[in-house]
């Protein structure tokens, strides 16, 4: 599956709440859907996702809207929203970064497991630039992915790094031209995709846990659901077929 954000005339502003309530729904359809291996997100015209809305933070309008309890149940039935529905979407997801992800653009990158970008990617957490915080997470998600010296330098300066920059902090798997992004995800995607469905969703699963529970906790888990894996078709087939030498077919049986 495919999710573009396309707004481009906001250049994919995160705040509007009917972009914010398509990717909720979007990530709960992928969650019911046992069909669906693997998902791109991506970003319609020159920018991945421009952040927060500065017109409606001038306007006070929107989530920016009324007191600061406002702001607060704003932030928390909006981005925060997305934000955790795509922490706990069930497949990988891959962002391709098609250009500019500042704010919570580039917060919403670090919610996919793999990134890769154009060479017309940036990437900023520029919050402070505009009088804020990072409202969606990204204080704890961006020093899970570079580290937390250059998450503070990003957070601190609020300076926005290029493609190659990002690649190299391990923020992004890939650079690559902008003819080549969709292709390359693509083509990752089906690598992913290939493989069983539930095994997929139980592997990312642990993943995430193994993120803040101690080893013994993840073993428990993993050891329950190898107890499941062993009894599906799918692990039956990939054994069979790795001894035929050949291709597999999983059902997600």
């Amino acid at each position: 599956m495919t999710l573009t954000f396309n707004m481009p005339e906001t250049r994919n502003a995160l705040t509007d709440a009917d972009l914010c309530n398509a990717i909720v729904d979007a990530m709960h359809r992928i969650n019911r859907d046992q069909t669906v291996r693997c998902a791109i997100v991506t970003g319609a015209g020159t920018a991945f996702s421009s952040g927060g809305n500065l017109k409606h933070m001038k306007e006070k309008s929107s989530i920016f809207g009324g007191d600061a309890v406002d702001a607060k149940d704003g932030y928390r039935s909006g981005i925060q929203r997305v934000a955790k529905a795509m922490w706990e979407c069930e497949v990988p997801l891959i962002a391709a970064v098609n250009g500019p992800a500042y704010g919570a653009g580039c917060d919403t990158t670090c919610l996919c497991d793999i990134r890769i970008a154009s060479t017309r990617a940036t990437f900023a957490e520029n919050f402070v630039r505009v009088g804020l915080i990072s409202g969606d997470g990204g204080a704890w998600l961006l020093p899970r992915q570079v580290g937390l010296s250059r998450a503070a330098e990003m957070t601190f300066t609020a300076e926005p790094v290029d493609a190659e920059t990002a690649c190299s902090w391990g923020l992004v798997s890939k650079v690559v031209d902008p003819d080549e992004l969709l292709p390359e995800a693509q083509a990752l995607a089906a690598r992913i995709a290939r493989n069983p469905p539930r095994q997929l969703r139980m592997a990312k699963r642990l993943l995430r846990e193994g993120l803040n529970t101690r080893l013994d906790t993840v073993l428990e888990l993993a050891a329950a659901y190898q107890g499941a894996c062993h009894q599906t078709e799918d692990h039956a087939e990939a054994v069979v077929s790795l001894l035929e030498k050949r291709d597999a077919n999983f059902t997600g049986r």
